[in-house]
């Protein structure tokens, strides 16, 4: 069966920190502007529901299951819009917290959850263990769709191993604070361009506490050229995913073909 494009909307803004309500009826009114706009999928923040620089202890009381009551309200967003969505939030999982995105589709059924494995700091460290799955994915109309979250991007193995395992649209949300602009502006084209995927990068752009977040979400091709790009403030892009961009891309030559695994073994010492 021909699979068509895939309609992405990006969504760079977020609810008032630490304020579930107020995120989730952001999240209603993003989700049904993305419908309108004929998206498939949207994508928000990194820790999009609750905030992200909260503080170890609210972050811990904050703290739900993925099938908890958040799970259960996302999941009714989705299937009132018929649009897929990945939004983050902090798990409870096994007595301990992590940093979480999760993908339901557009009827609100789970497909998949990511624990952030790349602690950025204290600030991760402090709140949230780090998650053990290199490579989470789920197929969403027609397309396999993988997660990361923030600072995992910044590591060239973990989305080689997405490459590696097929991922072809690579989901970032992200809290990237000033003044680190060069991740958005030149690693994450680099990163899609090196692994001939497509890298959805969304991040925050407003302010908690001390931090204030770049912006400059960016919907990167296969061949490391911006299909969409933000700005500084809050938008909500969409743009399409043509489904023979990552074939295309490595029919002329391919990385992965290429590679000379035999010589890269100290690099997992």
């Amino acid at each position: 069966m021909t699979r068509g494009p895939l309609r992405v909307a990006l969504d760079q803004g977020v609810g008032r920190s630490g304020d579930v309500a107020d995120a989730l009826g952001r999240l209603a009114d993003r989700a049904a502007q993305a419908a309108e706009a004929g998206a498939r999928l949207l994508v928000g923040p990194e820790m999009s529901l609750t905030g992200y620089a909260l503080g170890a202890g609210t972050v811990a009381r904050m703290a739900e299951p993925a099938d908890g009551p958040l799970a259960d309200a996302v999941a009714a967003i989705a299937a009132d819009t018929g649009v897929a969505l990945v939004y983050g939030f902090p798990e409870r999982a096994d007595g301990t917290v992590y940093n979480t995105v999760q993908l339901v589709d557009g009827t609100g059924a789970r497909l998949a959850a990511y624990r952030k494995a790349h602690l950025f700091g204290d600030l991760d460290r402090d709140a949230f263990s780090p998650g053990a799955d290199p490579v989470v994915q789920a197929d969403l109309d027609g397309f396999r769709v993988g997660l990361l979250i923030c600072y995992d991007v910044e590591f060239p193995e973990a989305v080689r191993a997405h490459s590696l395992a097929g991922t072809e649209l690579l989901v970032v949300p992200t809290a990237l604070m000033l003044p680190f602009t060069e991740v958005p502006t030149r690693v994450v084209p680099v990163r899609a361009l090196e692994n001939q995927l497509h890298v959805a990068y969304v991040n925050r752009c407003d302010t908690e506490g001390d931090l204030s977040y770049a912006g400059l979400s960016a919907l990167i091709g296969p061949d490391g050229t911006e299909t969409l790009r933000a700005g500084p403030g809050e938008e909500l892009l969409v743009g399409d995913i043509a489904p023979d961009a990552v074939a295309a891309a490595r029919r002329e030559h391919s990385y992965l073909d290429d590679r000379r695994p035999d010589l890269y073994r100290a690099l997992t010492a």
